[in-house]
């Protein structure tokens, strides 16, 4: 839990060069300007996990001509036009969080997918993404769910790239929304991403990230609440091999009363320099009186050499709540278990697979998606079975 303190009368920085620490979350720069982030050192409190020196390219807001391969597959009813970026910015969105996310966004023009108004879609939204090259690549994509409508989104990467992606969506009152972001990425691809969600007056929106794949990934997962009554779930599901390192971060901001928000993201990490990170950061402002809240993040080491840090952040304004609470654990492969599969005469290699799927099953399960729930967990078996040769 963040304890904050009086600062006195000194104003904090955004300059790299002081790196005077933000004493609240809600403190951070927003801003459609690239400008007004600094190039990240390593050395701020949100990037001293990342990989700073090797994402050079993806911090500078020159313009580029490599673009990714995109496959839409909309249900009848849904609708994809381009409109100038100006035009995007009026439309409610969050703004970039990070510099990463403002180059993201420096385009001219935005991809916008709009679910009509009380529609109920019996086929998911498809996104599918491809890169074929490792040139940078940037895209700022919009999805608009009107009132009462019920939706699935799922976003899918593939391929490899240098890719600074923003993504925006807003989810209308009453709307239900299930958002899958699959980050199934070659071994030499960079990630960087930033999904924003606006939830709506009693709308119920989940949002759930899959990676599996990348060099380095970094998601960031923002939500905010447009009205009272509003529900947000983050689930996560993240497997680092040697070389990657996957990192997620969430920001839940609470500033409508009566909401609520639940996240659980689970990773498995195994190899020399598996690196994965998760950052939970919830707000909960003085005006957000009755919200309900909790994040958990677990951890998997299944071999030396790899390493998961895990930092869950609650900010809290107002002691009117339901409830908030947070957990986080990292643990090596229980060995009893092992034993205890291994003794009925289950195969060590077997009794691994089935422990580590057994983690995972619970979160991969709600995915809704038997197709993509199904390539995840033989992804999994893949890494297992890389890792055990």
């Amino acid at each position: 839990m963040a304890l904050l303190t009086d600062s006195g009368p000194q104003a904090h920085t955004h300059s790299a060069e002081t790196l005077v620490p933000d004493q609240s979350r809600a403190e951070r720069t927003r801003s459609w300007e690239v400008a007004d982030f600094p190039v990240p050192q390593g050395r701020e409190e949100d990037w001293r996990f990342t990989p700073v020196g090797r994402l050079a390219e993806l911090f500078t807001d020159e313009g580029g001509s490599a673009t990714l391969s995109v496959e839409h597959d909309l249900p009848q009813g849904v609708t994809r036009t381009q409109v100038p970026a100006a035009e995007a910015r009026t439309a409610g969105v969050p703004l970039p969080a990070d510099r990463a996310a403002a180059v993201a966004a420096s385009g001219d023009s935005v991809v916008v997918i709009d679910v009509p108004a009380e529609a109920e879609l019996a086929e998911p939204v498809r996104v599918h993404l491809t890169g074929e090259a490792g040139e940078p690549v940037r895209a700022h994509h919009l999805v608009r769910v009107g009132a009462f409508a019920k939706a699935t989104l799922v976003v899918e990467h593939s391929g490899t790239a240098e890719y600074t992606e923003l993504l925006s969506v807003i989810a209308g009152d009453s709307a239900q929304l299930t958002i899958v972001s699959l980050q199934d990425w070659e071994d030499d691809a960079v990630h960087l991403g930033q999904h924003d969600v606006v939830v709506g007056r009693d709308a119920s929106v989940r949002h759930i990230a899959i990676t599996i794949g990348g060099g380095i990934v970094r998601l960031n997962t923002n939500a905010s609440y447009a009205g009272p009554g509003g529900s947000f779930e983050a689930f996560g599901v993240y497997f680092a091999d040697a070389g990657q390192h996957l990192e997620h971060r969430l920001f839940v901001d609470h500033e409508a009363p009566h909401c609520s928000s639940n996240v659980e993201y689970k990773g498995a990490l195994q190899g020399e320099t598996a690196h994965t990170v998760w950052v939970g950061d919830v707000l909960i402002r003085a005006a957000a009186e009755g919200t309900e809240t909790y994040e958990l993040n677990r951890n998997l080491v299944l071999t030396d050499g790899a390493r998961a840090d895990s930092v869950p952040n609650l900010e809290i304004e107002t002691g009117e709540i339901v409830g908030a609470g947070h957990a986080s654990t990292t643990g090596r492969f229980d060995d009893l278990q092992l034993f205890y599969l291994q003794s009925r005469g289950v195969p060590e290699d077997e009794a691994r697979r089935l422990v580590v799927s057994g983690f995972f099953n619970s979160i991969v399960q709600r995915i809704g998606d038997p197709e993509i729930s199904e390539r995840i967990m033989a992804a999994i078996d893949v890494e297992l079975e890389g890792g055990a040769a």
